[in-house]
């Protein structure tokens, strides 16, 4: 068996590639059970630490399971709030043939998810980018959007700006314009594309402050307790996700409103599955605001995975 580092695995992957590869993904046979989701208590910190569990496989080609633990008090002791590894395995044999790192592994395919979803949601001429939140997937989620749409132009928001310029500093080699600014209503006024990745419980974004065209990019909250926009924001879009059964259950930007009532199951236009087959086009016009809800998928992993593991058997 094969050990990847995080190196390793972020040598193998571009987004141009990636993008492609969960496109063809989500038009696939890939066999995704709903994941293992456990919350386990930890005295010591302000919440709890979960374990995700996360299987796959394709039929006669490839297994994969992802076991990351997330707990979001890790910064406070600089180490990252996602932590694990990825098993990939030949499905006929069962033999175990690569164990990568997870969170780069999770962060690139994530970004590669919104990325994909602003293929077919965000305006063709989309080059004003908001950044919000500073962790590991900010930059991801740059580069990602870069890689679908025009961008020249790229804001940052954080709590901390030395944070945000460490956000900028990954991604000098794009040539973009960079600002870091102090006012999350500022950035979503001035945005083609707001793209947020934080841990946040209370939302950051308001529907107030949302303007004809844009889109929405949520992909922090991973709990029903966790909110990045407001109830204005999902009444103001038009939503979609990467997996209807995830989005329904494990993010409280779409389950809070649908358990008050706010919106409704058939406010919830498509999925990526129906996106990548064609079922559904995205974006109608460029008046609309469109959104984007992530929960992340076990599909989504295999295919990253599965396209690291060409990479290194070239």
């Amino acid at each position: 068996m094969i050990h990847l580092d995080a190196q390793q695995v972020q040598s193998a992957l571009n987004f141009p590639a990636l993008i492609k590869a969960l496109k063809d993904a989500f038009c696939s046979d890939i066999t995704t059970p709903m994941r293992h989701h456990h919350d386990m208590a930890n005295p010591n910190a302000s919440r709890e630490t979960t374990l995700l569990l996360m299987p796959a496989w394709q039929a006669g080609e490839k297994a994969g399971v992802k076991m990351v633990t997330v707990a979001p008090d890790n910064a406070q002791v600089n180490l990252p709030a996602i932590q694990g590894i990825y098993l990939l395995m030949d499905l006929h044999t069962g033999t175990p043939e690569f164990m990568m790192d997870a969170p780069t592994l999770t962060s690139n395919r994530t970004a590669a998810a919104s990325a994909l979803a602003a293929s077919f949601l965000a305006r063709e001429d989309a080059s004003r980018l908001f950044m919000v939140g500073t962790g590991a997937l900010s930059s991801k989620l740059i580069r990602a959007h870069h890689a679908v749409r025009p961008i020249t132009h790229v804001t940052v928001w954080g709590r901390s700006k030395a944070k945000a310029q460490a956000v900028i500093d990954q991604v000098q080699d794009l040539n973009l314009t960079f600002e870091i600014i102090d006012s999350i209503e500022q950035g979503v006024k001035n945005a083609d594309i707001i793209s947020v990745a934080t841990l946040s419980q209370t939302p950051l974004i308001k529907g107030e402050w949302l303007t004809e065209g844009q889109h929405v990019d949520l992909v922090g909250s991973y709990r029903p307790d966790m909110r990045e926009a407001d109830d204005d924001v999902v009444k103001r879009c038009e939503i979609f996700v990467d997996h209807r059964p995830g989005a329904t259950k494990e993010t409280g930007d779409i389950k809070e409103p649908l358990d008050n009532g706010i919106i409704s199951i058939d406010d919830l236009k498509a999925d990526l599955f129906e996106l990548s087959n064609g079922t559904h086009s995205g974006r109608d016009n460029d008046q609309q605001i469109t959104l984007f809800k992530s929960v992340g998928h076990a599909l989504e992993d295999l295919a990253a995975a599965m396209l690291v593991a060409q990479y290194y058997k070239k």
